[in-house]
């Protein structure tokens, strides 16, 4: 039986299901094999991917090539007998891990979030009794009955539904409850065109029915997502990428030259230990001890900002890839848009009418929309639309702070929202024309009758598909109440013209019926008196179309990618303003369908992806075709959704960014960063500050080399020269630790420059350090040599201790270091453009580095352990000297050249 559950159930007679499965649709399996069935496919439920365990998370902390360096520098520092050195270096090894595993243990969930979705009960039969059951035990072949507001439990095959609508939003990206019913679907029918099928965890929005299960656990369509999202690659982000090709240079550069300039000494016939020390010198400094730590400082800052902005991060890295997106993939429904049905034209009194207002909320009016037009109040027909949409409704809409829920359809909501903003009230209308019958809606006849006791008469009150419902009518109702022979080619025309806008169209009609008779289909058939037509769509989020705007401003493409209708998705791509340079959606820029996408090779999609705006009708595997297709061009991919069926495409993207309050767990898992507020606006204010994040990152990285590299040079020199070293192993890790803490870490604070969203993206190939950042370092390493080298042989020169001159080249290097710093508050600006104010974190760093300082030149046991020494006013002079001229010139640097960072 195994072979059968791969078969497509959804075009298979009912009856040929039953006999495969081998079970009766009116007594289902018998308890015996219902239990050998279990222990034959297992239970209901889906094995996710297996964790990480605690400590795995821990260890992976440590793989990083920076991270290598320095636990090579912390052993190399304790063979040598500095256990001081060693501790503080391991330490801050073990910090930076610490931060990062606690940041990720907050994102790691207990159990699978597929596999709790699917712990629900069930309504099943089985040997003819009607039992309740833990969804976990229903096997292939049970017979399960589904009611409004169950959760299918399994993927199910419809025998028979009576009004069945299912809410598949969460796995299709359908924006309304889809009908399902017993008839087969056709053999291409993609997923969401299967109205044949239940599938595990969608919700059964009205109606009831009874199927047959076709498959359980791994099987179903939720469980081959959850598949597919364990077979989706782990990338890394931009950052950690260009971070660990920056390490990995690194690493070989100081192991070069550390190596080189042993060589040199050996050649020299210089003393082994001398020359060994004097290699660990060269390669303590060269090593940028608090990188980093500083990196994920700034990173987590980055986090703790824009959960003050309603982004929660699950990832450290993902802030800065934020800053890098090229291109965003957004689901439609829910994310783009309200996900809320709203009427927005109204035909009615031949007149169009405009509603405004979004959602289930009844702000919003109706105005007409030409000049001349029959005013709202004077138009009988109007009314009698909008009451007709009232009346023949079942919907009821509940307001709970500033959340709206409705229980039952949300067209039905839609038109009852569209009533409330013309000024009815449901109460007084009810209480005017009670219902005494109703002929509830059925997929076959395509509308809904109610029958209402008016003024002593007897009112059928219909709405349903418009073609259908012209068909009935004899009549149509003018502006003043007035009856006409009905135009039906006209009637069609408006409801195209709708519907080409992407509206979803009912139309509403009323018919005086004689007393004393139960309502019929008959008694509909004909003769009835058409009101008007309300056309309704699930309108984008205004703060969203804002977001876009911005986002393509800023060189960002976004493209929407849903498993809505083709026209339903081109009107709201057009709303959206989506298309750009040049290209119009809907003509030159073309609707992409999930069709046309399964019929492409993945070159073709390549050749494809980009020049196309919206895809429409797509299932959660060409999702995940799409983001591959864009990353394949080098794109840095940033995709949002909030169901199940996004999940795999959100773990694929360089950044999944899943909603909050409406997504579901699946997809939360699978994302990187998690909306709490469901609002795509908030990506802009994220993409925002992961491009401050990441400017803030380069700042650090182009401030803390120079010592580094300074380091490195002064300590080759000496090799170079035979000379006695100007600093020390101890002295290094001194100036390196105390600057990159003091000094360094202010820039994290560093305010986003104005301008960061008018840039165009970074390129994905871009390294981190370019040719003016390279330059930039160069110069002020070349300063730190002369400054550090000079005054060091200076003071020997004159007659100066040894442990004086290398007290005045540590100062001279953390005095340049302490001036370069409000140099790199930008690459572009001068300090005294952004005021020294603007970050107060700048000069109070400045200000406890030099009170460090004074320990570290006059406090006695800072001489001890450092072979510091006693400077005067004319030494300190020249140290200040050193750093206001390497600051003066910097500045003249940047007006030599113009940094595009």
């Amino acid at each position: 039986m195994e072979s059968l559950l791969e078969k497509h159930w959804y075009h298979m007679p009912a009856e040929e299901v039953a006999d495969l499965l081998d079970t009766d649709p009116e007594k289902g399996l018998d308890q015996f094999e219902s239990e050998r069935r279990l222990k034959n496919f297992g239970p209901n439920v889906i094995s996710g991917k297996k964790q990480a365990t605690a400590l795995q998370r821990l260890l992976l902390q440590f793989h990083q090539p920076l991270v290598y360096i320095l636990i090579v520098a912390g052993i190399i520092t304790a063979a040598l007998g500095e256990w001081v050195d060693s501790s503080v270096i391991l330490a801050v090894v073990l910090v930076n891990a610490l931060v990062g595993f606690f940041q990720e243990s907050k994102a790691v969930k207990a159990l699978n979030s597929l596999a709790a979705s699917m712990h629900v009960e069930a309504t099943v039969i089985r040997a003819g009794e009607t039992l309740r059951l833990d969804a976990a035990d229903i096997v292939p072949g049970d017979i399960v009955i589904l009611r409004s507001g169950d959760k299918v439990p399994a993927d199910v095959r419809i025998v028979r539904g009576k009004e069945l609508r299912v809410d598949e939003s969460t796995l299709t990206g359908e924006s309304v409850p889809v009908e399902k019913n017993g008839t087969p679907a056709d053999h291409d029918a993609v997923l969401a065109d299967r109205t044949s099928m239940a599938f595990a965890g969608t919700l059964v929005s009205y109606g009831q029915g009874y199927g047959i299960v076709v498959a359980t656990g791994n099987k179903t369509e939720i469980g081959r997502i959850s598949g597919m999202i364990d077979a989706a690659e782990e990338l890394e982000t931009p950052l950690t990428r260009k971070i660990s090709r920056f390490s990995h240079i690194l690493l070989v550069a100081i192991l070069a030259l550390a190596g080189a300039s042993f060589a040199l000494g050996m050649m020299r016939a210089q003393p082994v230990t001398e020359t060994f020390m004097a290699a660990v010198a060269l390669a303590v400094g060269a090593i940028p001890e608090g990188l980093p730590a500083a990196v994920t400082i700034i990173l987590a800052l980055g986090v703790s900002r824009m959960a003050e902005k309603k982004a929660i991060i699950r990832k450290l890295p993902a802030v800065e890839t934020l800053g890098g997106t090229t291109v965003i993939c957004s689901d439609k429904t829910g994310t783009l848009t309200e996900n809320q049905m709203t009427v927005q034209e109204i035909h009615s009194g031949d007149s169009f009418y405009d509603v405004t207002g979004t959602g289930y909320s009844s702000l919003g009016e109706l105005a007409p929309r030409e000049a001349g037009s029959i005013p709202v109040t004077e138009n009988t027909a109007l009314r009698e639309c909008l009451r007709a949409g009232m009346l023949c409704n079942d919907a009821v809409i509940r307001h709970n702070e500033d959340q709206y829920t409705v229980e039952g359809d949300p067209t039905e909501a839609a038109l009852l929202v569209s009533a409330l903003k013309y000024g009815l009230s449901r109460k007084d209308e009810n209480a005017n024309a009670p219902r005494k019958d109703e002929l509830p809606f059925e997929s076959e006849m395509q509308y809904m009758v109610t029958l209402h006791r008016e003024d002593d008469r007897n009112v059928s009150y219909m709405k349903g598909a418009a073609e259908k419902i012209f068909d009935y009518c004899s009549k149509v109702m003018n502006a003043d109440g007035s009856l006409a022979d009905i135009d039906r080619q006209h009637m069609i025309s408006i409801q195209h013209e709708l519907a080409a806008k992407g509206l979803r169209v009912l139309a509403l009609a009323r018919k005086e019926l004689p007393d004393g008779k139960e309502l019929g289909h008959e008694d509909v058939a004909e003769g009835m008196i058409l009101l008007g037509v309300q056309g309704m769509i699930d309108p984008p989020r205004e703060e969203a179309k804002r977001a876009v705007g911005t986002c393509l401003r800023a060189g960002i493409r976004v493209k929407m990618i849903t498993g809505d209708h083709a026209i339903t998705a081109e009107a709201i791509g057009i709303m959206l303003g989506l298309g750009g340079d040049g290209c119009t959606l809907g003509r030159d820029c073309p609707v992409l369908t999930g069709k046309e996408i399964g019929e492409m090779t993945d070159r073709q999609l390549r050749e494809r992806v980009q020049g196309v705006p919206v895809f429409a009708r797509v299932s959660p595997e060409q999702k995940l075709r799409l983001v591959m297709a864009l990353q394949s061009h080098g794109e840095v991919c940033a995709m949002t959704g909030d169901g199940v069926n996004d999940a795999p495409a959100l773990k694929q993207a360089d950044i999944g960014i899943a909603m909050g309050i409406s997504g579901t767990e699946a997809a939360k898992e699978a994302a990187d960063m998690v909306l709490t507020d469901d609002n795509f606006s908030t990506i802009e204010a994220a993409v925002e500050e992961g491009r401050g994040v990441f400017a803030n990152l380069v700042k650090f990285i182009a401030w803390t080399l120079p010592t580094n590299a300074g380091e490195g040079l002064v300590i080759l020199t000496a090799i170079l020269f035979g000379a006695t070293l100007p600093i020390l192993p101890l002295q290094i890790l001194w100036i390196n630790m105390t600057t990159a803490g003091c000094l360094g870490m202010m820039l994290a604070f560093e305010p986003k420059e104005p301008g960061i969203m008018e840039r165009t993206p970074r390129r994905p190939d871009r390294p981190i350090l370019d040719k003016v950042i390279l330059s930039r370092i160069a110069l002020v390493s070349v300063l730190l040599l002369i400054a550090a080298f000079g005054l060091f042989k200076w003071e020997l020169l004159g007659g100066a201790s040894v442990e004086k001159a290398r007290t005045m080249a540590v100062n001279v290097f953390v005095a340049v270091e302490a001036f370069y710093l409000f140099n790199s508050r930008s690459f572009r600006s001068s300090p005294f453009t952004l005021g020294f104010m603007s970050n107060p974190w700048v000069p109070a760093g400045f200000g406890i580095m030099a009170v460090l300082q004074l320990l570290y030149t006059y406090a006695p046991f800072m001489q001890n352990i450092f072979q510091s020494a006693p400077l005067d006013f004319l030494d300190w002079l020249k140290i200040i000297g050193c750093g206001i001229i390497a600051f003066l010139l910097v500045e003249a640097d940047k007006k030599r050249v113009e940094s595009d960072i």
